[in-house]
């Protein structure tokens, strides 16, 4: 029997690699940025093109490499972080495993010029897909300037699966901002070709307010505790700025950027009765801890890291964000035992005086306000024009002027009981119905048709009706989502939506991955009725809204829209089967929005309402994005359950 096991060619084995470590540009901008910084270099520059998807270069000063060490730098395991096992215990580098230069070699075309400080000449080496097609000395700057071009060239799959321009650069943005933060020593700046960012090196504080201005620096609180565990500092924001969209909140440990539930759980439970149970404060923390009590290496990206004293830091960290909530809250504080005034007390013994109004006993202000009218027991009894009928009382002077009197007063009130009358005693005709027709409550839907019109509540989150199937059990929520989302998307499609201007415009401040989702929805944003206008800055106003979307918070319902836009999974502006639509996508956050939410309660007419509307449209089983929207319990199986 011939052997079947062999070893896999490195140009395989790294495209392997490369789907764990490379998902999309903002991985490759970390895996490089993160080089430049071990480094050493004081300037990174980075510069894209289409998103990242034709090139992807960045550019830094720092100590560059030879051109044995070029050429090595892309071999599999080849690192300068680590020589031995023990090593890994006491990483000071972002990088260790030498997998991501192969990784990224081995689906894209690179070019690599770098140059040491005191070498004249530097190297210049071109790869395509793994393999070497060039290497040449060359002039270029001191550092390295690698060049990445046509990312996923020779894997179509996931080059398909890369979403549109806009949601890719704002992965970039967002893992930009991520370096940026943790690397404040360091001058970075990012071209994506619509615009340009360029961040000075500067204080941990002065950085945070340089990536996302709108004053938050000025809504921050300090933290700085320092024990024999860890070290802690940064900064948290104040109760009052909690925010219910995109909260900004970022771990650090040892200089990487890392997701930990754990540490923030720690954080959400200090903030637990300060703010609302709907928002989130934000946070920047950088913690320090000896390399050894902690394991980088349990995750491809680096992201995920394991802590050897976690339940040690939690009370240390609660006690830290507590301490600078309750030592620079804004609530001041007030002491009752203090006999001061906030104001110049009067000298001793003086009396204000108190001030006096000169009316005449018999002064009516409401005497010639109306021709015949009069003023009794503070009401003002005269002629008006409510309702028609031309009767009306008015309190403080709450009344509309009738030049000419009614006349035929008593007319009128005896036409108003004839039809009170005729109202009351109204006997609607027989509807008839045909034989074996259905009845006309609601349509039919699929296998189920509803009945009749019994509907009730349960647990103020699900309407229970029935059919001849047995019980439907429906979501409140979700069905209501179903029925606005029909209504936006064919009122958009239609072009009947309308926009209704706000008297006080809004004011919106986008971070950067926010602007480049904006740039993608804007004109679908105008087709569904908002308006956006540019300020100054960061910041946009809010002119207009849809006429259709009652007691709603512009700001809140664009940031939502945007965030869809930048979720993955999704192909937006792709219609066909499998996907939806940026119309849809608008569409469904809208319904979102302004849907009833669960813990209502509703009353008869408008469950009843829900049920027909619901079942009217064509697929009412599930939203738009695959949520059921309710459950049939067959009268088969009811019959089971008693059968004992």
């Amino acid at each position: 029997m011939s052997d079947v096991i062999r070893l896999l060619p490195d140009s395989v084995a790294n495209q392997i690699a490369a789907g764990e470590v490379i998902q999309r540009p903002a991985a490759v901008i970390k895996e490089l940025v993160e080089n430049a910084v071990d480094a050493g270099a004081t300037e990174i520059r980075i510069y894209l093109k289409d998103a990242g998807r034709t090139l992807v270069q960045v550019v830094d000063n720092g100590k560059g490499m030879s051109e044995t060490d070029a050429r090595m730098a892309f071999e599999r395991h080849a690192t300068s972080k680590i020589s031995e096992a023990a090593d890994l215990f006491a990483l000071s580098t972002m990088g260790f495993r030498g997998e991501a230069l192969p990784s990224i070699c081995a689906i894209s075309q690179v070019e690599l010029k770098t140059r040491m400080e005191g070498s004249a000449i530097g190297t210049r080496l071109v790869i395509n897909g793994s393999l070497v097609e060039t290497q040449e000395p060359v002039v270029c700057d001191k550092g390295t300037n690698i060049m990445v071009k046509n990312l996923f060239f020779n894997t179509p799959a996931r080059r398909k699966f890369l979403k549109s321009d806009s949601v890719e650069t704002s992965n970039v943005m967002r893992e930009f901002e991520r370096l940026a933060l943790v690397n404040n020593h360091i001058r970075m700046s990012i071209d994506t070709g619509s615009r340009i960012i360029d961040l000075r090196p500067g204080s941990f504080k002065q950085r945070i307010g340089d990536i996302w201005k709108n004053n938050l620096d000025l809504h921050l609180l300090p933290i700085d505790v320092d024990t024999s565990l860890i070290k802690i500092n940064g900064f948290i924001s104040r109760p009052e700025y909690a925010r219910r969209r995109n909260p900004l909140q970022y771990l650090i440990v040892n200089g990487r950027n890392m997701r930990h539930p754990y540490f923030h759980k720690a954080i959400m439970n200090c903030y637990e009765s300060l703010i609302a149970s709907d928002t989130q404060p934000c946070y920047f923390l950088k913690f320090e801890v000896d390399p050894g009590s902690i394991d980088v290496n349990i995750h491809p990206t680096k992201n995920e890291i394991k802590f050897e004293y976690e339940q040690e830091i939690w009370p240390i960290l609660q006690a830290s964000v507590k301490a600078a909530l309750g030592k620079y809250g804004a609530v001041p504080s007030i002491d009752f035992s203090s006999d001061v005034l906030p104001v110049d007390p009067l000298p001793t013994g003086e009396i204000p005086e108190q001030p006096t109004l000169d009316i005449p006993e018999n002064y009516n202000p409401f005497a010639d306000a109306v021709p015949g009218g009069t003023f009794d027991g503070g009401e003002f009894l005269g002629r008006s024009s409510l309702n028609g009928s031309g009767h009306g009382r008015g309190r403080g002077g709450s009344f509309r002027r009738q030049e000419t009197p009614v006349s035929n007063w008593d007319t009128l009130y005896a036409d108003f009981l004839r039809g009170k009358k005729e109202a009351e005693s109204f006997d609607p005709p027989e509807i008839r119905e045909e034989e074996n027709e259905a009845p006309a409550t609601l349509p039919e839907m699929g296998e189920q048709t509803v009945v009749n019109a019994f509907c009730m509540q349960h647990a103020l989150k699900y309407i229970i009706t029935s059919s001849r199937e047995g019980l439907i059990i429906i979501d409140q929520h979700r069905a209501h989502v179903k029925i606005l989302f029909e209504q936006y998307k064919m009122k958009a499609e239609q072009g009947s939506l309308v926009s209704q201007g706000i008297m006080f415009a809004e004011t919106l401040t986008l971070d950067p991955e926010h602007r480049e989702a904006l740039n993608e929805v804007s004109e679908e944003l105008v087709k569904m009725g908002f308006a956006l206008e540019y300020d100054e800055g960061d910041r946009w106003r809010i002119t207009a809204v849809p006429s259709i979307l009652k007691n709603i918070d512009p700001r809140d319902i664009i940031l939502r829209i945007l965030e869809s836009v930048m979720e993955d999974g999704v192909n937006y502006g792709v219609d066909g089967k499998g996907s939806i639509g940026l119309t849809e996508k608008v569409a469904l956050v809208m319904a979102r929005t302004s849907a009833i939410q669960r813990g209502k309660k509703l009353s008869d007419d408008e469950m009843e309402h829900i049920v027909g509307e619901l079942f009217s449209l064509p697929d009412p089983a599930y939203t738009p994005n695959g949520n059921r929207v309710y459950c049939l319990l067959e009268d088969k199986k009811l019959e089971a359950m008693f059968r004992n």
